[in-house]
């Protein structure tokens, strides 16, 4: 490898080139804006609502996508049975899979006249166009983070740990608590915070599923895409600067989560 001034100068150049001057175009352009208007655009009720449907239903699926992603891992790492490389393999197909796809395959499915969509609203359940709809795709998308930020963990766990846990009395349930949970739980966050952080900014997934629907359905990346079609440049750009501050308090909290488990861990 070439020494560390070279190295460090590709680097800078490239995150300046890919991300610092991005962000900073989008920074300048929000600021000459003004605050009066800045605050007209961020404060009107459905830039409101839709931001905060975007955050309530990244947070509700990643928490879920945490449960569901753990139990996934804990299968493929812990039993061997008959087409376990196929379902590992399927685990990466939301990641490779256009996003637009898998919206479309979802709303499908789970339309009032799909074919799980159908069933469930004879027992008054819809999923389409509803927020659930959002969360079913969220979760979609963002399984791989959590499954494959635990699944190299739980791989790695020293069985002694276990075995003398079991030795000295405890249940398996004990033992997965207060042993093995410990140790996969800053995983866990990391994955479930790159879920969070995914999920908040999708648009291609759950357009479709969605609907669409003012102060119901409508998510804020869809806000950005409707004022860039109207040529509100400025409203645009004020509105992905709302997202990129929260996602990045997102991922401040998370990684303060992660920090807190660790030290847990490393207590236990």
């Amino acid at each position: 490898m070439p020494g560390f001034w070279f190295t460090m100068a590709v680097t800078l150049f490239w995150l300046a080139a890919i991300v610092l001057v991005p962000l900073g175009v989008l920074v300048y352009r929000g600021v000459s804006v003004g605050p009066e208007q800045a605050w007209k655009i961020l404060s009107a009720p459905r830039v409101v609502s839709s931001l905060w449907l975007s955050l309530w239903v990244s947070l509700v699926a990643a928490a879920l996508t945490m449960v569901i992603g753990l139990l996934i891992a804990w299968v493929l790492v812990r039993y061997r049975f008959p087409g376990r490389r196929l379902v590992d393999a399927l685990i990466d197909l939301p990641i490779a899979l256009p996003t637009a796809v898998a919206g479309i395959a979802l709303t499908t499915l789970y339309a009032p006249n799909g074919w799980l969509g159908a069933p469930l609203a004879s027992l008054g359940i819809k999923v389409a166009f509803t927020p659930i709809g959002i969360i079913l795709a969220l979760i979609f998308i963002g399984l791989p983070f959590v499954v494959r930020s635990v699944q190299p963990v739980l791989e790695h766990l020293d069985p002694v740990l276990e075995e003398a846990a079991g030795s000295m009395g405890a249940s398996p349930w004990q033992v997965f608590v207060h042993v093995i949970f410990p140790q996969l739980l800053p995983a866990l966050i990391a994955g479930g915070v790159m879920a969070a952080a995914r999920g908040f900014g999708e648009y291609g997934s759950v357009v479709f599923i969605a609907g669409n629907m003012p102060f119901f359905t409508e998510i804020a990346p869809l806000q950005i895409i409707s004022r860039l079609e109207e040529y509100d440049f400025a409203a645009a750009t004020l509105i992905a600067l709302a997202m990129i501050v929260m996602s990045l308090v997102l991922l401040w909290a998370g990684n303060m989560l992660q920090v807190w488990s660790t030290r847990v861990a490393g207590q236990a």
